[in-house]
Order: structure tokens, then sequence, then C-alpha cells
């Protein structure tokens, strides 16, 4: 079987021998909407009637901030936004566009210049309105206290002192907070490290799962703190592996979070009879394998797919290197995963070495190779073996005793596993 899957911005043949059982572990198929835009129209005006309170708030605002992704998440920012400003303008007449604030929320990632962020919005779509960057250790906060499980609440304060406060973001599968969207865009986008680091720190619960919104305590702390924050509205989108739109969502926080959750679950969780004995896993092409800190998303969904001691193929461009210093600083300590295991749980949890902690439970159980642009010895500073993709799998599959089951996912990033009964 030759395939052609997904690997930067273009993709990558991977060969798998005749004599190997091989699987495509692709999503569920939705429509995409015919049209962001209407879609969007639509959903923000349907709050007149049925978020009444949303527009009373709004009319009586002088300030309002707007929430985006950055670069690292595909929504189709330029799409969206000219709507999104219109409506605003239209529900509040008297709004004055200086009074605007359009903050970018990478959370940790590094602060963005003045080019990235007239290319992910620019000047002539902002309508007068101002456009910034959030950076999380420099950025000026605001203190809301704490939430019940210790997480402290400090946001941009841009975004804690308008008077009204929207998040725009998409709902995706995530390996520990369960899924994206609803207050996550503020609290983590728009959060300071603290908060940030505090938050994530949950993620050893064994409901910290992708998947799981109920009963998870990260995903319940970001609730809980957006509650405090007084987020007034979310606009969510559920976007399928061809990055176009399936669903459009504009209300409650909260609300919203719950009904996109069920869509996207029926779109990315994939029931599987039997783990694999090989998986390969292309992380879905840019940007979710724009570095090699984003694409361990990819091996942990995957790793759901595989029999423990099996083998995985990550294909990962990461054209932007590494993509955390602490990460990488961290991880050049050790000579092994389980040296990194031992370490992280002794010490506590720290953002950026976490995601070395992750790769290394993952690493400790599968034989991993990857195939990126990294250089070789930069993967293995990291643990990580490189490898030329076709010759690892014939390898694996030659050395296979029998006839070995392998799982090809197109959209590791995204899609997730659960056992079906037989």
């Amino acid at each position: 079987m030759e395939l052609d899957l997904k690997y930067g911005t273009g993709t990558i043949k991977v060969h798998i021998p005749e004599s190997a059982q091989a699987q495509i572990l692709e999503p569920n198929n939705l429509d995409p909407v015919d049209s962001v835009e209407l879609e969007l129209t639509n959903a923000l005006s349907s709050l007149h009637s049925a978020e009444a309170t949303i527009s009373q708030r709004l009319k009586t605002a002088s300030t309002v901030a707007i929430a985006i992704p950055d670069e690292t998440r595909p929504l189709p920012v330029k799409k969206i936004l000219p709507r999104l400003l219109h409506w605003l303008f239209e529900a509040s007449p008297d709004l004055d566009p200086a009074g605007v604030s359009i903050i970018v929320g990478g959370g940790l990632h590094p602060p963005l210049d003045r080019e990235t962020l007239n290319r992910l919005v620019p000047p002539d779509l902002a309508r007068g309105c101002s456009v910034a960057g959030h950076d999380a250790n420099q950025s000026p906060m605001v203190d809301y206290g704490h939430t019940s499980r210790g997480t402290p609440i400090q946001i941009n304060a841009r975004m804690a002192e308008a008077d009204f406060k929207i998040v725009v973001g998409q709902i995706d599968p995530h390996q520990f907070v369960g899924f994206t969207g609803g207050s996550k865009g503020i609290i983590i986008g728009c959060g300071s490290s603290a908060t940030i680091e505090h938050n994530h720190s949950l993620m050893f619960h064994n409901l910290a799962q992708v998947g799981i919104l109920h009963g998870n305590p990260v995903r319940e702390d970001l609730n809980e703190a957006g509650e405090v924050v007084g987020i007034d509205l979310a606009v969510n989108f559920i976007m399928a592996p061809t990055k176009e739109v399936v669903q459009v969502l504009a209300g409650d926080p909260l609300k919203m979070l719950i009904e996109g959750a069920a869509t996207c679950a029926a779109l990315y969780g994939v029931g599987i009879d039997e783990k694999f004995d090989i998986v390969v896993a292309s992380c879905g092409g840019y940007p979710k394998d724009i570095c090699l800190y984003q694409a361990q998303k990819g091996l942990n969904l995957a790793s759901q797919a595989v029999k423990k001691g099996g083998h995985i193929l990550l294909l990962a461009a990461s054209t932007q290197g590494v993509g955390d210093d602490v990460y990488f600083d961290y991880v050049s300590q050790f000579t092994s995963p389980e040296e990194v295991l031992t370490d992280f749980k002794e010490q506590g949890f720290r953002m950026g070495a976490h995601k070395a902690y992750l790769f290394g439970r993952t690493l400790s159980e599968f034989d991993v190779a990857v195939s990126s642009e990294l250089d070789a010895g930069v993967l293995h500073t990291c643990h990580l073996r490189s490898a030329d993709p076709s010759r690892v799998v014939g390898e694996w599959v030659e050395n296979f005793d029998g006839r070995p089951r392998v799982g090809v996912i197109p959209n590791a990033n995204t899609t997730y596993f659960y056992r079906t009964e037989t």
C-alpha cells in the first residue's frame, strides 16, 4: 500500500508492505457548512432572541475585548473577523472602534511581533480596532483570586478591563483538557504563566483525558475560571481535517462548549475493536506539525490505538523546530525518557518541562520513530529516533512474528480512539 500523508504544507509518501494488514483510521464524515460567513451571521443574529442578556450587556458596553487564537490554530480568522466586527458595531451603534481590542491569545507561545500580528489581522480588517499579542510573562494582568482547585485567575488586563469579553476559538479534542473551546481561549490564551501552569498541573488526574468533559479537573477548572472572569460571548467553530468548518456556535461559553464537544466527538472519536501492532500517524500537516512541541499531541492520541510495546511512526515536519526552549533545555538534561518521568514527578509540575513528561510517558511504553525536518541529533536529544518512513515501517513489518496489523492515522492531532464492544 502506497500512501500520501499530510506533512507540513505538502505530503510525504509511506509504503506499507503487502504482507501487513493495514487499516486507515479516519475521522467520521460531517458535511461542511456552505458559507462560514453566513453561518456566523446566523449564529450571531440568533443571540438577539435566544441570548437576550448577551445583547443587553453589549449595548451598555463602552469597551470590548476579543480573544482570537494565534497561527498554531487553523481557524480562518480573516473570514470570521469581518463578520464578527460587523455584528458588533451593528448591535452597538455607539461603540467607538478605539474602544475595541483584538487580542491574539497564544498562551505561553512566544510573543508576536507587529509583522505577524498584521499578517493575522490585516489593518484593513481591524476597522480601527487595536490589535495586540498576549505575553503570558510580560503583559499587564488583572488578578481575580483562585479557583476552587487553587488555580490563580490572572488574565490580560486589556481583556479583564473590557466591559464586554468575547472569546473566538476552535473546539478540538485535547489530550488532557478533553476538548478545547469555551473559556480556554481567554483563561489559557490570555492567561498568566502561573494560571496556565497550575491549570495544566491537574493533568495527572485519571479523568484528565481526551474526550472527557464531565469530571475532568483541567476542563472544569477552566470553566470555573471563565465564570469568575465573566466571559460574555463565545464564538466557537468545529472544523473537519480538511480545515472546512462543520459547525458555528455563538452564545454562553459553557453551553457552546457542551454542544460543540458533542459534534466534535461525533467527528473525531473513532471506535476500534482491537489495538494495532504498528501505527503510522500524521499530525495532519501544517499547522498541526508546525513544531515538535505541537506534534506531541499527535503522538499521544496515536498511542491510544497501539498495543503496549508496539511501534509508532510520527510524521511531523516541524519546520519551526522544537518549538519551546524550556522543553528542550529540560529534556536535554536526561539520557532516557524514564529519567525524565522520575525527575518530573519528584520536582513537581513545570510548564514546558511537562511536554518532556508527556513525551516520556509514550516513549517508555512504545517504540517511536519520527520523520521530520529536524536534525537527527536534535531528535536524539529529545529521546526520539529519526527515521525514513517507508524504511522503518518495512523493518517493523519484516521483523514481526506473523502478520502485523497496521493502523494509519491521517489526522493524529485530533483523532482519538475508544474500544468498541465485540
